[in-house]
């Protein structure tokens, strides 16, 4: 099983449609906790703003 990917996002409201492997186009609303996960396929997205910035890259 693979691991979902995280995308950092800079709106509060995101669509997710799995990509490559596809299903439902889903809208999601990150505004409450600032992340949430697609229900479908697993995908992360967090929400990249001032109050909630993305973390420091791995270099």
């Amino acid at each position: 099983m693979q691991t979902p990917e995280t995308f950092y996002v800079e709106d509060v409201t995101v669509a997710c449609d799995g990509g490559a492997l596809g299903h439902p186009r889903v809208f999601l609303n990150l505004e409450e906790k600032g992340a949430v996960d697609c229900p479908y396929c697993g995908r992360h997205f967090v929400l990249h703003s001032a109050d909630h910035p993305a973390p420091p890259r791995a270099a």
